[in-house]
């Protein structure tokens, strides 16, 4: 099930998405026409992996780690599908990074790897927009806008052994399969609950395959995850 937020005239809903309609319990609304997509769920904090992928360390020249690595976004960083992705006055070197995403649906903590499934509500996708040149991963990785999530939230796959691609103004860019990942989405799940104290809407992002890199106003971006959907978004001037 494709479970969409939209905003209709009744106000802002979640519903079933069938072939460009979201169906509730006695409405259809049809995308486009009576329903704007919004961000899937609205996280407290987004937990984001990092170095997951063994290309993505080759590339980047990074050692292997030998335990998860992540970082933190607040909720300021989301943005839907769609949704232009602003281009900071401030850095030269804006990139994208199409990761797979899980939401959380309830309160929980200290969560083992095989009880997992039992506290996500399906899995989304997300841009990991980072400001290069900046000093830091707060810096680079936090601000505003930086997180572009959707288009929904998918309930019924394994997010082990899934393709994906990367397309930039139609140009694939990326490509890999969630197989590649060094650690995978339960036990990073796990490993962050033994630390945090989830929230209803939270987000963990299990990091980019190879080859993410740079984007510049007007270029259009599309990651998709098979079995998910594509996250769409076009980045903005910076002027």
């Amino acid at each position: 099930m494709q479970l969409a937020r939209v905003k209709t005239e009744d106000g802002v809903i979640t519903g079933e998405h069938r072939d460009g309609h979201i169906y509730t319990d006695n409405k259809k609304y049809e995308l486009g026409r009576e329903a704007e997509l919004l961000a899937p769920c609205e996280p407290s904090t987004l937990f984001c992996v990092g170095r997951n992928y063994a290309e993505t360390l080759e590339q980047m020249e990074y050692e292997r780690p030998e335990e998860p690595d992540w970082f933190l976004k607040h909720h300021g960083a989301v943005i839907a599908t769609e949704d232009p992705i602003q281009y900071p006055e401030w850095t030269e070197e804006l990139t994208y990074a199409g990761e797979l995403a899980a939401v959380i649906d309830t309160k929980c903590t200290d969560i083992q790897p095989d009880e997992v499934s039992e506290v996500v509500r399906g899995y989304t996708i997300m841009n990991d927009v980072d400001a290069l040149d900046q000093p830091g991963r707060t810096a680079r990785k936090a601000f505003d806008g930086s997180a572009p999530l959707g288009p929904w939230i998918e309930t019924d796959i394994d997010p082990v052994g899934i393709e994906m691609t990367t397309h930039i103004n139609g140009e694939m860019r990326q490509s890999a399969n969630t197989k590649q990942m060094l650690f995978k989405p339960a036990e990073l799940i796990s490993h962050l609950s033994n630390r945090y104290t989830f929230q209803p809407g939270d987000v963990v992002a299990f990091g980019s395959p190879a080859n993410p890199g740079l984007i510049e106003p007007g270029d259009e971006v599309k990651i998709w995850y098979e079995g998910v959907g594509t996250l769409e978004n076009t980045v903005a001037s910076n002027e």
